[in-house]
């Protein structure tokens, strides 16, 4: 590997995510989803946002490929919606959803990009939702006999499977602090959740064995923690941060236990897991996304709930509109730190990004975003140095190839590579997407340029 050219092979992409994206949610026979409640409960979404149009991606996919062909995109990563393809979340399927996601794996495959299907990036049928959702023991059952029919329809063509993204989020957010779908806030709820998410993946992953033909892995999401001082307080607080974040799904896939600091996180909250879970959880997998945005420097704080730990702003630092410090390093750090912990597993990075301010019209065809620039720029050299060292990433896909609903933040956030003009959905691609074709369009050797010469 010469300067910061990559290995031969390296997967360039991007990514994105269905209720994100799509619109239409509803559509040719589709049932609701979590978020589609979420969105629509009063008071629960910024601004009153929902994902009733987002992108219009369900409409305008065709259009949106041929804009992935012409940044030169060598993969996408995107996500089924459960409630299109089995409306009940279990039962009858829809044909109509099915023959979406075909249309649109065979288009992409039609320009020469690699589809990489993701199966829960957290929109849940809301269907299930009322017979318990996460804290049901059956949904591993409902999850793996969702993902057998698409395995069944696509695995001849989609060579690489996600089961789950970032179990965490969907725990945290959803379980225990409420702030994403289904909005509960129960220390008890979170720990079923997290560990049922985990039996899903892990029965998603057998199913995978006994009907698949490729390769099949988890996405989790990791945030460095760096402790505020050598206080023994922070110390115990960091590890406690670092256990419940970032270890909390990884030990169990791959180690087959749970850290040791979650019983003391959740206290009583936290039951004693039967051994043939943690057997079915710890299935091989082929490969682990690691999405990367933040570190968090972590001091003690007793009103901090349940963590007793909470995050410490850093002076001239730079920060993203969603408030989350630029750190490069952290991310060369966390690939070194998951081939120490759990070998040598091969790695993609299936998120990475940043919400700067954008105008919400581009002017005369062009959206300038400098900062988003210098973060792909930046991260993208460390993920080069965490090969450099030896670590076996295989692809890089930057979030987001569009501006999109942020989830609970609405349209408040841009994230994309690609501008959308809300109003008119006009797609635009900002200097970010320029900057990003550079680099897939000579394996990374641009990095070596000078930021201006290489934007």
């Amino acid at each position: 590997m010469r300067g910061a050219q990559f290995p031969k092979g390296f997967l360039w992409g991007s990514a994105t995510a269905a209720y994100q994206i799509e619109g239409s949610p509803l559509a040719d026979g589709a049932g609701p989803s979590i978020w589609h409640r979420f969105v629509h409960t009063p008071g629960l979404v910024r601004d009153g946002d929902t994902g009733d149009v987002a992108c219009d991606h369900y409409r305008r996919w065709a259009d949106d490929v041929a804009l992935m062909r012409r940044l030169g995109l060598q993969a996408y990563r995107f996500s089924i919606s459960w409630s299109r393809i089995l409306p009940a979340g279990t039962g009858a399927v829809n044909d109509a959803g099915l023959d979406f996601y075909e249309r649109l794996v065979d288009a992409l495959l039609e320009n020469g990009i690699e589809p990489l299907v993701t199966l829960y990036h957290w929109d849940l049928p809301a269907a299930l939702d009322d017979r318990g959702g996460w804290l049901n023991p059956e949904i591993s059952k409902w999850f793996a006999d969702y993902a057998d029919v698409m395995y069944r329809r696509l695995d001849d063509r989609v060579k690489k499977w996600v089961t789950l993204n970032e179990p965490w989020v969907v725990s945290d957010g959803g379980y225990l602090h409420g702030a994403l779908a289904p909005g509960h806030r129960n220390r008890f709820e979170a720990p079923i959740a997290s560990h049922n998410l985990l039996r899903a993946h892990g029965a998603a992953v057998e199913t995978y064995r006994a009907t698949g033909h490729h390769e099949i892995g988890l996405v989790v999401n990791i945030e460095p923690k760096y402790r505020a001082s050598e206080d023994p307080a922070d110390v115990a607080a960091t590890a406690r941060a670092e256990a419940y974040m970032n270890r909390q799904y990884l030990d169990p896939v791959c180690l087959g236990r749970y850290p040791e600091e979650m019983a003391e996180i959740f206290g009583e909250a936290w039951p004693q897991w039967p051994a043939r879970d943690l057997a079915r959880i710890r299935q091989p997998i082929d490969f682990l996304g690691v999405n990367y945005y933040t570190r968090s420097v972590t001091r003690h704080d007793p009103n901090a709930w349940p963590l007793r730990a909470c995050a410490v702003r850093q002076k001239q630092a730079t920060y993203t509109e969603t408030g989350w410090e630029v750190f490069p390093p952290g991310l060369t750090e966390t690939l070194l730190w998951i081939k120490r912990r759990y070998g040598d597993i091969p790695l993609y990075i299936t998120e990475n990004g940043a919400a700067f301010f954008d105008p919400p019209t581009a002017k005369k065809g062009r959206v300038e975003d400098p900062l988003r620039v210098d973060y792909l720029r930046e991260h993208i050299r460390a993920v080069h140095e965490a090969i450099r060292q030896g670590v076996d990433v295989r692809g890089y896909m930057v979030w987001s190839l569009l501006d999109n609903l942020e989830w609970s933040l609405g349209y408040s956030k841009r994230f994309g590579i690609v501008h959308v003009d809300f109003a008119s959905l006009e797609r635009t691609p900002k200097d970010s997407a320029r900057f990003y074709a550079k680099v897939i369009a000579t394996n990374g050797a641009v990095l070596e340029e000078s930021p201006a010469a290489a934007s």
